[in-house]
């Protein structure tokens, strides 16, 4: 079987790959993550995830297929990203209170010698009317600093949705496993 590199230090992804039992590596991509001037947010998570995967593949010799995600929020084609810090974070679930919110999760694996598979995966996040209070006693309670969107959807965020539309549960948190498990298939892996 290849070797399996995540092309990511998000410990969510790699959580999330280790459901699959298959053993793998970690490294960072050095990847510029800047949207391009115009990029849509779907355009930006595409471009991201097949960055980070073809810059760590490059970086491996042999049978080596490395797999990069990226996701990104979108508010009426206005990207979100991770918001840092506590401020950002409530500024952020307020201009979500009320709204849908989509999340383009995109996924690219890349052999070293310049083979890939890519896809794509969207959830559509309702999002209570939330006050001003209740934000700041979610953020504070979770500190979701690193999560784009300001939330945790596996934790205590649960609780600003009316609902999750999606096809794969695990996209939210940042790595769809559905459409992983398919990329793999196709590059030879052995899955159930």
């Amino acid at each position: 079987m290849p070797r399996l590199v995540l092309a990511s230090t998000s410990r969510y992804r790699r959580e999330l790959l280790e459901r699959l039992r298959l053993p793998f590596e970690v490294a960072r991509p050095e990847t510029d993550e800047t949207a391009l001037p115009g990029e849509s947010p779907l355009a930006l998570s595409i471009r991201l995830a097949e960055a980070k995967a073809r810059a760590v593949a490059a970086q491996q010799a042999g049978d080596v297929w490395a797999l990069g995600s990226d996701q990104v929020a979108d508010v009426d084609g206005v990207a979100l990203g991770k918001p840092g810090g506590r401020e950002a974070a409530i500024a952020q679930l307020r201009a979500m209170s009320g709204r849908v919110v989509r999340f383009h999760t995109a996924l690219c694996l890349a052999h070293a010698d310049g083979r890939s598979f890519a896809g794509i995966d969207l959830t559509e996040v309702h999002v209570r009317t939330l006050d001003d209070a209740g934000i700041e006693r979610y953020v504070d309670a979770e500190q979701p600093f690193d999560c784009a969107g300001s939330f945790k959807s596996e934790g205590l965020g649960i609780v600003l949705f009316e609902r999750i539309d999606n096809r794969d549960p695990t996209a939210l948190i940042g790595l769809p496993l559905i459409a992983t498990c398919g990329l793999l298939r196709q590059a030879g892996f052995a899955l159930p």
